[in-house]
């Protein structure tokens, strides 16, 4: 069996629903705790903007999980109480499936996702989560909105967001690219490659990981269609 990491995606629109997802930042622990077969798992909330962000977006949580394979991920996701939860009270939801390809660094003292052979050549998804030293904060502030301004412009990402698990110091960056060799143009270039040589340069972060994925499936909406529409229809369009 191959380990399958999931994320999903949480829209609330509504008041109350959104004091409900932000209850379950702390109340939800309990209950995922107990969910058979769940391997690592994170709450996060979200911020306004591309990757890192500090603003925080009040309508938008998600859910990291890891599972032995897809049919148990979908299995328990589909039918747990905490994940119908959670489904009943957005008025989206989204989920991309994924199979970690290459993994560097640590998440909460451990290596949460096991490489598989799945390199593929379709879509990859690129996941960075950090814990920003506070003596940096201000420095990594300053930078981080240019990074997020040239990824939200970029033609060639399929999804990105910014999450984390606590506002301003753990943060996480996840980004879908058609392919490896357009997900590599924006790291290597630009504001973005200037902040990886400051990271190392000055030391900006506690403990860090960066995780590439290829994406096997997804499941939901996310802003009315599949952020993976765009690649279903070329693939149909050449069948």
């Amino acid at each position: 069996m191959s380990q399958v990491v999931c994320l999903s995606f949480y829209r609330f629109n509504a008041l109350p629903a959104r004091l409900w997802a932000f209850a379950m930042m702390g109340l939800a622990r309990k209950q995922m705790a107990k969910v058979p077969d769940l391997g690592f798992w994170k709450l996060c909330g979200s911020g306004i903007g591309e990757g890192f962000t500090p603003v925080p977006n009040t309508a938008i949580y998600a859910i990291l999980t890891t599972w032995p394979n897809e049919e148990i991920a979908r299995k328990h996701m589909a039918n747990n109480i905490i994940f119908q939860k959670y489904r009943s009270k957005a008025s989206e939801n989204w989920t991309v499936f994924m199979a970690a390809s290459s993994v560097r660094g640590e998440w909460s003292g451990s290596t949460p996702f096991e490489e598989t052979d799945m390199q593929g050549i379709g879509p990859l998804a690129a996941l960075t989560r950090a814990t920003i030293r506070p003596r940096i904060l201000a420095r990594f502030w300053k930078r981080v909105p240019n990074i997020s301004k040239v990824i939200g412009n970029d033609p060639n990402v399929l999804f990105k967001i910014g999450i984390g698990e606590v506002p301003w110091l753990h943060q996480v960056t996840f980004s879908i690219w058609p392919d490896a060799a357009q997900m590599a143009q924006f790291a290597r270039t630009g504001h973005h490659a200037e902040a990886i040589k400051a990271v190392r340069r000055e030391d900006w972060f506690a403990e860090e990981l960066y995780a590439r994925f290829a994406v096997l499936s997804d499941a939901g909406t996310w802003n009315g269609q599949s952020p993976l529409a765009a690649l279903k229809n070329e693939t149909l369009e050449s069948a």
